[in-house]
This record gives structure tokens, C-alpha cells and sequence, in this order.
């Protein structure tokens, strides 16, 4: 890690001097050896059907998964996918959703077929979890005008169970037709069972015309041309169905935009809360007090970002940058509207820090679609991922609507970033127009890898070849009486460097999903002196004198029975 020890006065003026030296020597190695990725193609292509039109959700399709489908350890990879865009429907081979097995030596199988993963409509995002605790994780797809959820039968296939789950609710008796892009899971009343938080975007209907034309040139309309939406929450009822209590718990009077979602205990109560990014409206912030949410996002300072002006809300990231143990935020928007970046106060609101972290000046000139909060160089802090490309695709003339991809690092202790884009590998001839992203160790190496989406392009596959990366140490959680995934599990590690926090959570990125072990870089440490874990349970479970390099299981141990009186 990037910490300095302090100096003391009683230290000598050559020791000083040396000190200085031997540091400046170490940042020079790190300024040499940036975090790069290697690209790799993956056979997936991404059909958004395009049209002469310009229908809305042509430009929003691309979430894709990481998670190990089968138990054999090794991450597989599910894309979701478009279809005809004037019937929904997935009318050619073209349009199927993809599952990808990791066969371990740097290929990938496609088992679709054999999965039972086809699908059938215009899907856009995509949310794993294992909802029944049966040990094998289950895919939730959102789309418009229609979801699906897949259960996973623990031989590498999976059933439909929208009807049987009570979730084929995608007909709203006041909203009408629903078009969800994003979902995630999370338990929120702690009951160990995993719910269903869905963000909706638009009211949208099909025209074979173009609603919205600039001079002459058809073009996707700005979402004040909509309605929006409520969000949704279907609380699990632990016999493979699901209730919707989105009224009951303060989440339907809140009509959105929505786009992204994050999931994090911001204020360390015990209880999920759920933030989710809209596009050009303001953002939520719904707190959770256990039996209902609140929406805080004014008295929070995270509904507007710095300039107080709506921004396009795109993907985003919860999670501690800055190591103090509270989840702060990071998510992106259009060129000219900054990627905003918030730092927790710990005392229940958030400080921008978008320029005084450098992100202002970094991304001004970006559009970026999903973010991620990873350690690629495993130096103990966690650097910003950022899928890059327009929504728009002619207007105006000569506007560059493909970007290729960016890695802000994390500066550490100074609290800036750094953007590398052609350093880190993403050249301008990997320009596109990018969506999705999830993350995962392929190859076992203990370095952490991106697969992303382009529209009509074909997915990539960034593997992670940083230089002198650090010692890591990754924790599969099993939970027993929390949730079987540990969703919502809060890890703290304790290294000679100093301390870091993580949590579970498979919501990470635009409509996509992230279900692995919890990464932690060490830096130049072989061991975690201590790992503290809390589970969603409230059970605090200690492990010590852990040893670097590897992936640690660990399983929540049972409650302590009270003394007898």
C-alpha cells in the first residue's frame, strides 16, 4: 500500500533523507508500471437492433454477468441480449442471451443451449443471486416490457420460474408496460432470504416513425420526451415465490428514470440501503429502517451532483474508496457532465469529491456508461473501471461517439485518481460504443479481469497483465443463518500497511452483475494479521494470521445459544 509511515522529529536529518529518496524511488517503479489489461475477444456479439426510427432501446441493451454457474471455481460469463426491437421478440439465433463456461485455460464454451439460457425477449440487465440458499447461484434478466427469473438446478441448468416466482408483473394497471434495466439482490429485512430490487426506466411504446428528428436526421430522443417510472421491490417469501411490497416500503411513490443501482450499508445500522442513479432527473438515495425505506438523496447531498444541474445518471459503484470502513459512491454520465464521486462523512450524508479528486478534470471530455470499484493492481486501494461510448449515434456531425475504455487508479492516501486509458491498453482502435461490465479472476492469478459489452460489436475480454501487481487475498462467503451468498457481509482486513474494507454485493457496473469472492489487494503484505467479518445476520466471525495469495472459504459459523438463566 501507498501509506507513509509518519515521521517522527527525533528522527535524524540523514534517515529523513534516505526515507525521501527510498520513497521516491518506489513511486517512480509505480509510475512505470501503470495497470494495463490485455484484450482477448469472447464470440459474443451484442444485437441492439437498430433502426431507421431510432427507438429508445436500441442505445440501452448490453448487462452482462460473471459468476460460477456450476461449482467447478472458475467464473463463467452470461451476456444478455437484444431482440426484434418491433416485437420484442428474439426472432433469430442472433438475438439469444449467452452463457459462457470457463473451461480454465483461457477459453470459454458456449453452453446456451444446453443451459436453457436462449430467452426470449428485448433483455437488457442482468442481476445473480442464489434466491432459495440451494448453494447454486440463479439469474434474474430485466427487460423491456418483460423479466425473467432462472433458477439454476444445480446440474449446469436452468428453469423459467417467472410465472411460478411471481414476477411476470410487467404490466403496471396505472403505469402500463414496464421496461426495467437494471436489478439487484439484497436482503432487507435480514431475514436471510435474498429480495428483488428492480429499477424501471421509461414509459415507451414502438413507432415505426422517429418521434424525435434534428434537421432533417432521425436521433434518439432525451428522456424528457418520457414518462418515467416507479422502481420495484419484491420481498422473497422463502417458498420460491415473491411478494410485491414496493408501496408498503416507501418505494413506488418515487416515479424515476432509472438506470443504475447500488447496494450498501452507508451508515453501518445493520440494513441494506439501495441508491439508484436516473437519468436527467434526481438521484434516490432510499434509506432503510428496517421495515420501509426512506428517500434521502437531498438531505444526503447526492441528488444533484456539483453543478446542481440534471445529469444522465448512468451505472454506478457503493463501496469504500478511501478505507475508512463507510461505503462511498461513484457513478458516470454524458460528456460535459463529469462522473460524479462522493466521499461518506460517517455521519449519514456524503461530500463531493468530484474535482477535489481530480475526477472532474479527468472525465469532462468522457461518456461513460458502467462503472466499477476494483483493486486491479492490488496495491490495497480500489481503482475505477469505466465502460465509455455515446448514446447518441449521428448528432452532432463529426462527434466522436465511440471512446474505448478507461481505469482511473486510485492515488491512495492523497484521495486522486489518475486516468489511464491508452497506458492501461485501451487504445482508440478499441473505440466503441460501451455498456455493460463484470468482473472476475479468469485465470486464476489473483488479478482482476473485465468482460464488457459494445453495441453491434463484438464483447471484450480485458484480462489483467499489471506489472508488479501486490499479494491479494479474496473471501467466498457461505452464509447459514444470513443469506447463502453473504450479500451484505462487511469484511474488514488488517495488514502490516493498515486497514481495508469490502462488502458483497453482486450489483456493480450499467445492468450488470458481479458474484465472486470479495477481492482485497495487500500491496507488499504475505498476510492479513486480522479479518473481521460481519455477516447480515449481525454475527461477528474473526479470522487471524491469514496468509496472502489465495481464496479463502469461509463459512458463518452458528449463532451463540444464550446462557441459560
Amino acid at each position: 500500500m501507498r501509506k507513509l509511515t509518519d515521521c517522527r522529529l527525533r528522527f535524524s536529518v540523514l534517515l529523513l533523507a534516505a526515507l525521501v529518496v527510498s520513497t521516491a524511488f518506489a513511486w517512480a517503479q509505480q509510475s512505470s508500471s501503470p495497470i494495463r489489461f490485455e484484450l482477448k475477444k469472447i464470440p459474443f456479439h451484442l444485437e441492439s437492433s437498430l433502426s431507421p426510427a431510432k427507438n429508445v432501446p436500441e442505445t440501452m441493451a448490453g448487462g452482462v454477468a460473471v459468476f460460477d454457474y456450476n461449482g467447478d471455481g472458475r467464473p463463467d460469463i452470461f451476456f444478455t441480449n437484444g431482440a426484434d426491437i418491433a416485437t420484442l421478440k428474439k426472432s433469430s439465433p442472433k438475438y439469444f442471451n449467452r452463457l459462457f463456461r470457463n473451461d480454465g485455460n483461457g477459453k470459454f464454451t458456449d453452453v446456451t443451449a444446453q443451459a436453457g439460457l436462449q430467452g426470449t425477449g428485448f433483455d437488457v440487465g442482468v442481476a445473480v443471486g442464489d434466491y432459495d440458499n440451494d448453494g447454486s447461484p440463479d439469474i434474474f434478466v430485466a427487460g423491456v416490457h418483460g423479466n425473467t427469473l432462472y433458477h439454476n438446478n444445480g446440474n449446469s441448468t436452468f428453469t423459467d420460474v417467472t410465472k411460478k416466482a411471481g414476477l411476470d408483473q410487467a404490466n403496471d394497471p396505472e403505469y402500463g408496460p414496464l421496461w426495467a434495466v437494471a436489478a439487484a439482490w439484497v436482503d432487507v429485512n435480514n431475514d436471510g432470504l435474498l429480495d428483488l430490487f428492480i429499477v424501471n426506466y421509461l414509459q415507451w411504446t414502438y413507432s415505426d416513425q422517429a418521434k424525435c428528428v434534428i434537421e432533417n436526421v432521425p436521433e434518439y430522443c432525451h428522456p424528457r420526451y418520457y414518462k418515467g417510472l416507479p422502481n420495484q421491490l419484491f420481498l422473497n417469501q422463502g417458498n420460491g415465490t415473491f411478494k410485491d411490497v414496493s408501496k408498503e416500503w416507501g418505494i413506488r411513490d418515487h416515479i424515476g428514470k432509472g438506470m443504475g443501482v447500488g447496494i450498501a450499508d452507508y451508515d453501518l445500522d445493520g440494513k441494506q440501503d439501495v441508491f439508484v442513479t436516473n437519468d436527467a432527473e434526481y438521484a434516490f438515495l432510499f434509506h432503510n429502517l428496517g421495515s420501509k425505506f426512506e428517500e434521502v438523496a437531498f438531505q444526503s447531498n447526492v441528488a444533484l451532483a456539483e453543478d446542481a444541474a440534471f445529469i444522465s445518471g448512468m451505472g454506478l459503484d457503493f463501496r469504500d474508496v478511501n478505507n475508512d470502513g463507510y461505503p462511498d459512491i461513484a457513478y458516470v454520465a454524458l460528456k460535459s457532465q463529469t462522473f460524479p464521486f462522493y466521499l461518506n462523512s460517517q455521519k449519514g450524508e456524503f461530500i463531493e469529491a468530484t474535482a477535489s479528486s481530480g475526477m472532474r478534470a479527468a472525465s469532462l471530455t468522457m461518456t461513460g456508461f458502467g462503472p466499477a470499484l476494483y483493486d486491479f493492481d492490488n496495491d490495497g486501494w480500489k481503482d475505477l473501471f469505466v465502460t465509455r461510448g455515446s448514446v447518441t449515434s449521428v448528432w452532432p456531425p463529426g462527434y466522436k461517439f465511440a471512446e474505448p475504455n478507461t481505469v482511473f487508479r486510485n492515488e491512495g492516501a492523497n484521495g486522486k485518481w489518475h486516468a489511464l486509458t491508452s497506458e492501461a491498453g485501451f487504445t482508440d482502435a478499441t473505440a466503441a460504443r460501451h455498456r455493460g461490465c463484470a468482473l472476475g479472476d479468469f485465470d486464476g492469478d489473483g488479478r482482476i479481469d473485465i468482460v464488457a459489452t459494445s453495441l453491434e460489436k463484438d464483447a471484450e475480454l480485458w484480462m489483467n497483465r499489471t506489472p508488479g501487481a501486490g499479494h491479494w487475498l479474496e473471501f467466498a462467503l457461505h452464509g447459514v443463518k444470513s443469506n447463502r451468498d453473504g450479500i451484505g457481509a462487511r469484511i474488514k482486513v488488517e495488514t502490516k500497511s493498515g486497514l481495508q474494507y469490502n462488502h458483497q454485493t453482486s450489483s456493480v457496473c450499467y445492468a450488470s452483475s458481479s458474484l465472486g469472492p470479495v477481492h482485497f489487494g495487500l500491496g507488499a503484505d504475505t498476510k492479513a494479521a486480522h479479518v473481521e467479518i460481519i455477516w447480515p445476520s449481525g454475527i461477528v466471525q474473526t479470522l487471524e494470521n491469514v496468509d496472502a495469495d489465495r481464496i479463502v472459504t469461509v463459512t458463518e459459523p452458528a449463532p451463540t445459544a444464550a446462557p441459560a438463566h
